[in-house]
């Protein structure tokens, strides 16, 4: 039997203690102009899961542990589903559709929908269960989709070179890396013992400004918002990263740190952050669930400058990166942090930079674009994606992001504040990195006046008079 990686265990184990759920979805919808032939789009998707088997993988357990069963792609009960909608009511139709729940003991974790709303118009829509895919898994679905449609509509079957591996290795060989866990010897023993340092007494949640008490049960509902940071921001924050010998991704999570202190989370912010998990070129062309967990835990304690907690937050996330091998699931398993469906293990707040590259389909007489899915689900309290653009030259055009967070803790109008008070603030280390984190100012010139003279002013008018006219009023009035 072909056991489960350990990203898919915890997912497979989160199936099962919360049931049938659309959080972990990756969800794909591309309006298709042109003219497009449904019965090729199918083939070619029936060509795609063929060819990586974790697309037709279902997940049963014998002796209480889950196993992966790899279905043959001979036979395989699975179509393009196919139907007309109106435009109108497209948007509608697709939020529906990424809101599949899988069974995953019987069911493949991929759907397809091709929605029709006028003969050169079309939508498709994909669901990958995140058990079988991740973000960088999106580049080589739409380079085969591509690929084999390509043949497909030539009348032919797609010519590829076999895949070098397929992701049930990949779960054999990160067993064998590990190593035992009873081994102190072990990869696995030497890095939970880090972890164990570096994350002794972090605290269990952060102490943000919610809207509303965190229910028992946190649900999966999100508000999402949009931010921008111009191409100056862009470009004075890639300086200060070059000067201090950091990336672009420490200072975003430098900023996010600042943002969440000076919100009320203390001095010690952990945040979670990921990594690709594809160590080998091998694993380059497969589709599969590779990505983990880190987490980064930043010491604001001391009044740093910027330039200062820059260096901080490098150390820990080199230190992290160092020791990246130890799944997150297991980890959290070794550390035993309370549990509770309430809140997300060892960090509630995710920070990504959105550069898998890109997922885009290439199809014969047909232009592809990506639509909108939807409000997106919420696994975190805060989860934030930062994207970067350059224009032609290859210079930094700007920051684009959206900030999601948990509908059972935040308004959506919390959410568009949170997102305001990070872009500013990334804005004023960007131009002044000297300055202490203290001396940063969440407010801008407006809501300053606002609080401390629009909500301040209590001033009212007290007529001259005496103490006892004042009384015999009262007196006379009640």
């Amino acid at each position: 039997m072909i056991p489960l990686s350990f990203a898919q265990r915890r997912l497979w184990f989160l199936s099962q203690l919360e049931g049938p759920s659309a959080a972990y979805n990756i969800r794909i919808a591309q309006r298709l102009s042109g003219t497009v032939d449904p019965d090729a789009l199918e083939a070619a998707l029936r060509d795609v899961i063929g060819r990586h088997e974790i697309l037709r993988t279902v997940y049963g357990v014998a002796a209480g542990e889950p196993h992966q069963r790899v279905l043959k792609a001979d036979g395989l009960d699975w179509q393009l589903e196919r139907a007309h909608v109106t435009a109108a009511g497209l948007a509608q139709e697709i939020t529906a559709r990424v809101g599949h729940t899988f069974d995953l003991t019987a069911e493949i974790p991929v759907k397809a929908w091709l929605l029709t709303t006028a003969p050169d118009e079309h939508a498709l829509v994909m669901v990958v269960h995140h058990i079988a895919g991740d973000g960088r898994s999106m580049g080589p679905l739409a380079r085969d989709l591509s690929s084999a449609y390509t043949a497909r509509i030539r009348g032919e079957a797609p010519r590829w070179e076999p895949l070098a591996v397929q992701y049930a290795d990949y779960t054999l060989w990160q067993r064998e890396l590990l190593g035992d866990e009873s081994d102190a010897g072990s990869l696995f023993s030497r890095q939970v013992a880090h972890w164990r340092t570096a994350l002794a007494d972090v605290p269990e949640e952060l102490e943000l400004p919610y809207d509303r008490t965190r229910p028992a049960v946190l649900g999966h509902q999100g508000h999402t918002v949009p931010f921008e940071l111009p191409a100056r921001v862009h470009a004075r924050l890639a300086e200060v990263a070059l000067a201090e010998g950091v990336t672009l991704f420490t200072a975003l999570q430098a900023a996010l740190a600042v943002t969440l202190s000076r919100l009320g989370a203390g001095t010690d912010i952990p945040i979670g952050s990921v990594h690709a998990g594809r160590g080998d070129e091998a694993l380059d062309d497969l589709i599969g669930f590779f990505v983990s967990t880190l987490v980064v835990r930043t010491d604001l304690s001391g009044d740093p400058t910027f330039r200062e907690l820059l260096a901080r937050v490098q150390e820990a996330g080199l230190s992290a990166f160092e020791h990246q091998d130890v799944p997150f699931e297991k980890l959290v398993e070794e550390l035993a942090p309370t549990r509770s469906l309430a809140r997300h293990p060892l960090f509630q707040v995710m920070l990504m930079l959105q550069n898998t590259g890109e997922a885009a389909l290439r199809l014969p007489g047909v232009q592809a674009e990506a639509v909108p899915t939807g409000q997106s689900a919420a696994r975190f309290d805060l989860e934030i994606g930062v994207g970067e653009t350059f224009d032609v030259h290859g210079a930094p055009a700007g920051l684009t992001g959206t900030v999601t967070a948990a509908a059972d803790l935040f308004e959506a109008e919390s959410v568009q504040w949170i997102a305001a008070r990070f872009t500013r603030v990334a804005e004023a280390l960007a131009d002044a990195p000297q300055t202490r984190v203290g001396d940063l100012s969440l407010l801008d010139d407006g809501e300053l006046h606002q609080v401390l003279h629009g909500w301040n002013d209590t001033r009212t008018d007290i007529p001259v008079t005496t103490l006892p006219a004042l009384f015999e009023a009262q007196a006379a009035r009640t």
